[in-house]
């Protein structure tokens, strides 16, 4: 229940720190926002374990939540264009 939680509070700080730093407006809610958090942190932890060869959730670092940030902002961009 607690790593259940844990993700939707990450999901959340990623999903904000994406909508803020993304240039233009976003107009989605909450829970979409979540979403969006732990699908950039999907993404990012995805690429990361493909370039190193590790397996895939190996910790957590400031670069991978930096990454899972541009990853959220990825998302966002190929949502708008596509």
């Amino acid at each position: 229940m607690l790593n259940l939680i844990s993700i939707v509070f990450t999901g959340l700080v990623v999903g904000v720190l994406a909508r803020f730093f993304y240039p233009g407006d976003v107009d989605i809610g909450m829970l979409k926002t979540v979403l969006l958090g732990v699908g950039g942190a999907l993404v990012a932890g995805l690429f990361a374990s493909w370039r190193s060869g590790r397996t895939f959730g190996e910790g957590v670092n400031r670069a991978g939540c930096l990454a899972s940030v541009i990853g959220a902002m990825l998302l966002i961009f190929l949502g708008r264009n596509l």
